[in-house]
């Protein structure tokens, strides 16, 4: 009996891990493409920078409460989380680019393809195989992305570029944080605290010297109080993603974050089609949308019927390697 109530638990766990990641993403995509593309928010690398400060002082603040704990500042932090801040980085940067530069029915779509980086990246960083089934499901999604990307009349190279960046770095972001929460030793608040200290500066000089500072500076909304509210809720909301995807890549797998993460945009999918105003609807466009959807519901129905463990490999990688 005790066993089959922590598996009910464990399973309970899991689940409301992932939808909190789920409510979120959902959340904040709509929050960035209304600042960007709406209200027509010049800078994406200065709102990924404001997010990223939300959070440190955020953290900061919960330490100092004793709310929260990680651990102070050593020397070999940066060494002991590496690579987790560049890509986390980049899979900000690159996500928000991509949300102001393609229409979110197509960014949902084409952000199915981090799920076949991340069963890649998890076979040969973590050893974890998907079953058959599930990577089925997988090329399905694929099959549908590429048709609608084929049949895309609103196509912006410069955009799908940053998603295809934005999908390597979260495909490597979900896989090294797995890795890094296994190792137990900085914790996800540290993880969060760090990933964001370690790259404010760099983020701050790259957006300086594009010149997004003062583009940002003379925006004519800082008066819009509604305007305002929306920047505030999207830096909030930047923090508790990341929150939220740390959380349930600890109670789940890496793959499992990043198709909660898809599934989302079930809803952003057709919402996204009437907001912002940029989707040019096609049939065949509009036909690989949906098949990317129904393998992004079967997926989910293979994760979650039961608490399965992962299969793991029998091969032994070098310590050096791992």
């Amino acid at each position: 009996m005790q066993e089959d109530s922590e598996k009910k638990i464990t399973l309970l766990a899991r689940v409301a891990a992932a939808a909190f990641y789920g409510f979120t993403s959902f959340f904040i995509i709509v929050a960035n493409k209304v600042i960007l593309t709406s209200y027509k928010f010049p800078s994406f690398q200065f709102l990924g920078l404001a997010q990223m400060v939300t959070g440190v002082v955020a953290l900061f603040t919960a330490k100092q409460l004793s709310l929260i704990k990680y651990p102070d500042f050593a020397p070999d932090i940066f060494q002991r989380i590496w690579p987790l801040p560049v890509v986390f980085v980049g899979n900000l940067l690159c996500g928000l680019g991509g949300t102001k530069k393609i229409s979110l029915p197509m960014f949902t779509v084409l952000r199915r393809f981090s799920i076949l980086f991340t069963m890649i990246a998890e076979f040969w960083i973590l050893g974890i195989k998907a079953s058959k089934a599930i990577q089925l499901s997988v090329y399905l999604m694929i099959a549908g992305a590429l048709v609608a990307g084929v049949f895309d009349l609103s196509f912006d190279t410069v955009g799908y570029v940053l998603i295809f960046i934005n999908n390597v770095c979260t495909a490597a972001n979900m896989v090294y944080t797995k890795k890094k929460l296994d190792a137990k030793d900085l914790g996800k608040y540290g993880l969060l605290f760090y990933n964001s200290v370690f790259m404010i500066i760099p983020v701050f000089c790259f957006t300086l010297y594009m010149g997004d500072m003062e583009k940002a500076y003379y925006y004519e909304h800082w008066g819009n109080p509604l305007f305002l509210v929306q920047f505030l809720l999207s830096c909030v909301l930047g923090f508790v993603l990341n929150y939220s995807i740390v959380l349930c890549t600890q109670v789940n797998s890496a793959l499992t974050t990043t198709i909660i993460g898809v599934l989302k945009n079930l809803i952003v999918t057709y919402i996204g089609m009437v907001l912002g105003g940029d989707y040019k609807f096609s049939w065949l466009n509009f036909i690989g949308l949906n098949v990317s959807v129904i393998g992004s519901v079967i997926y989910t129905y293979l994760t979650f019927k039961r608490p399965a463990k992962p299969v793991v490999l029998e091969i032994v990688k070098p310590a050096e390697q791992v």
